[in-house]
């Protein structure tokens, strides 16, 4: 099963039922992949979530996060610091620290990660993400 990290704003549009990338929460919740996190993630996740959907719905989410057997929480000992923007390192750090398979995001700052032979962070977006996923059952 791949470990893996999710950048925030994909998280966050995968929440709702009606969204065309609900399958990422879906798969969460059944278990087809591990999702790593840091107490620093799961605090942009919920603050982000509280202001797009309300505060009950971050509540929500965070609470089935922190409940489910395929999350693992990962602490990051060292700061890499390898991005522009200091707020997207954490999904950085938490990747290298937990040996994750990849960063699922659309953020362009994770693109220098590419020219970055050590340590080495893959980043791939959702349609890679859902090839993967679907492809390696």
């Amino acid at each position: 099963m791949k470990t893996i990290v999710i950048d925030t704003n994909v998280l966050l549009v995968s929440i709702s039922t009606r969204s065309r990338l609900h399958w990422i929460f879906k798969n969460l919740l059944d278990k087809k992949y591990i999702l790593c996190v840091t107490t620093d993630i799961l605090v942009e996740y919920a603050e982000i979530i509280a202001q797009h959907m309300g505060q009950n719905t971050s509540e929500s989410v965070l609470g089935v996060i922190s409940n489910l057997s395929n999350v693992e929480y990962i602490t990051s000992y060292f700061k890499f610091r390898l991005l522009k923007d200091e707020d997207d390192d954490k999904f950085v750090d938490c990747a290298i620290a937990a040996n994750a398979s990849y960063i699922v995001s659309h953020d362009k700052d994770f693109k220098i990660l590419k020219k970055i032979d050590f340590p080495k962070v893959v980043v791939i977006d959702t349609t890679q993400f859902k090839e993967d996923l679907f492809n390696n059952d």
